[in-house]
């Protein structure tokens, strides 16, 4: 059971303190106002109330603070908070410095703690709706986004509206494009407060895309806008609006004629559930991520890429000129953990929150998703494949020619080939037969899968089982060879065939 403490009950504390209790997991409320700490006191009389920080760092029962302080404030409560073994959500940004940045990405993973930032649009259902269109391809490869979050107020003295307004924008645009901005470009203009930006206008250049933020917290109108251009077609993110949304536009141009016609008409409104706000789910995947060890999608690491491309940002709108990032598209930290008699070869690719532990050899061009727990004694060639939230338990081997999915499970031991007809005496020279293993698939402890097969969603391979021909989705394959004897939902439940006569 998750128990977190909230610290800072103001403007938004208040959200996170009601939602964490929603969620059934708050345990303490840590706020100096006393007059806050009353009105708390009313709302949720059977929750601790204390305004000794050391207390819930001390406090056993405790697993998990929240911090909902000024941004100034989160490197410190965040470390005091880490060192206490708890597990942090943290308000965005993660922190104003970059190496203390680094320095909590490190220690979260050190303490083997959830590290988490509150980078609030990722669970905005429209934008889920919108990032899945853009993985399956609707809009083509992206080349252009603009992304417009302007209003009147809430006016800040300790940070400029880019720090406050941009991280969610910033944030989503990374996760789209998948790769940091080779360089920026950043103006503004102070009008309330001296050396306090109320207006920054971005510019994000990436290899193929091109990008711009604009952030005013001046403007007499509230928008909140994000439009996404592809090769061949469009998304438009509209928060504002009631009851459209998220638009999806197929065709944005007519080639039939001597000139290009804009298509402005042809649009699909994308149908969302709205039934749970967007920190309600946050909140929820926080509680998830403590609970299963998962690491978080807008974990530490994730914060600290938008802090250094806030940090470039604000180095530019500083000196008036632009700036470049260094390395765009390589990692600035190790983001997952292995163990420290795990060999890990240089050129393997590994995931995010991925783990992977004692005596597995990880080969240079194997591919790992995000989130994997690869146990003990795994051999993962290069040439393999492994999508997100794949578990391999001990003593499995994985060749060259296995490309699994996302949620595949490798039972213990279980055996999978690459070669329908192997001899010791002739190289093959890395021709390898590919054997597909969809999402959701199960592999049962030491069974077999010949080569050259696919195995269908979320399909069952029994123990001991040897698998010599394509399986069909959602089934239960048991002997040898393997015949289908029932099915199996997404979620375990199974049907199994009544035997005849």
């Amino acid at each position: 059971m998750v128990h977190i403490a909230v610290i800072g009950g103001g403007y938004w504390g208040k959200n996170l303190i009601r939602e964490f209790h929603n969620c059934g997991i708050l345990h303490t409320i840590c706020e100096i106002n006393e007059d806050a700490l009353l009105v708390y006191q009313q709302q949720y009389p059977r929750i601790h109330l204390t305004k000794d920080w050391r207390a819930i760092l001390e406090n056993p029962e405790i697993d998990s603070v929240c911090i909902a302080l000024p941004a100034e404030m989160h490197y410190r409560f965040a470390k005091e908070a880490l060192c206490a073994e708890k597990n942090v959500y943290v308000e965005k940004p993660l922190c104003l410095d970059e190496t203390e940045g680094e320095e909590l990405v490190k220690l979260s993973v050190e303490k083997g703690k959830i590290l988490m930032v509150g980078h609030l649009l990722h669970y905005h259902p429209a934008v889920i709706k919108m990032k899945k269109l853009i993985k399956d391809g609707k809009i083509g490869k992206v080349k252009n986004i603009v992304s417009n979050r302007l209003s009147h107020g809430i006016f800040r003295t300790s940070e400029n509206v880019l720090w406050s307004f941009a991280p969610h924008d910033i944030s989503v645009i990374l996760s789209i494009i998948g790769e940091s901005p080779k360089s920026v470009i950043c103006s503004g203009t102070d009008i309330i407060t001296k050396g306090v930006m109320d207006i920054t206008n971005s510019i994000l250049k990436f290899e193929d895309v091109y990008v711009n933020i604009n952030v005013n917290w001046l403007c007499p109108y509230k928008e909140q806008k994000m439009s996404i251009i592809g090769e061949k077609g469009m998304i438009l993110f509209d928060d504002t609006n009631p009851t459209e949304k998220l638009k999806y536009f197929s065709e944005y141009l007519d080639f039939k004629g001597k000139f290009p016609i804009p298509v402005k008409d042809k649009f699909e409104v994308i149908q969302l559930d709205n039934s749970t706000s967007p920190l309600r789910i946050e909140c929820e995947h926080f509680k998830e991520s403590v609970e299963n060890n998962r690491s978080p999608i807008t974990n530490g690491e994730e914060g600290l890429r938008v802090l250094q491309v806030l940090k470039a940002l604000q180095e530019s709108l500083d000196k008036n000129c632009e700036v470049k990032l260094m390395s765009p598209t390589s990692p600035i930290l190790q983001s997952y953990f292995a163990h420290e008699t795990a060999i890990i070869d240089e050129g393997a690719e590994i995931g995010e929150g991925t783990k992977v532990w004692h005596f597995s050899h990880i080969c240079k061009g194997a591919k790992i998703g995000k989130n994997c727990n690869i146990g003990q004694n795994v051999f993962i060639a290069g040439g393999a494949v492994l999508g997100d939230n794949c578990k391999v338990q001990n003593n499995v081997s994985i060749y060259a020619g296995v490309i699994a999915g996302d949620y595949v499970f490798f039972g213990p031991s279980c055996v999978l080939t690459n070669d329908i007809n192997p001899r010791g005496m002739y190289s093959k020279a890395g021709h390898y037969i590919e054997t597909i293993l969809e999402d959701g698939v199960t592999l049962g402890a030491n069974c077999t899968i010949v080569c050259g097969n696919r195995l269908g969603k979320h399909s069952l391979i029994g123990s001991g089982a040897v698998v010599t021909k394509n399986v069909e989705p959602f089934s239960i394959m048991v002997g040898n060879p393997a015949k289908r004897i029932g099915d199996i939902d997404e979620k375990g439940n199974r049907t199994i065939y009544e035997k005849t006569a």
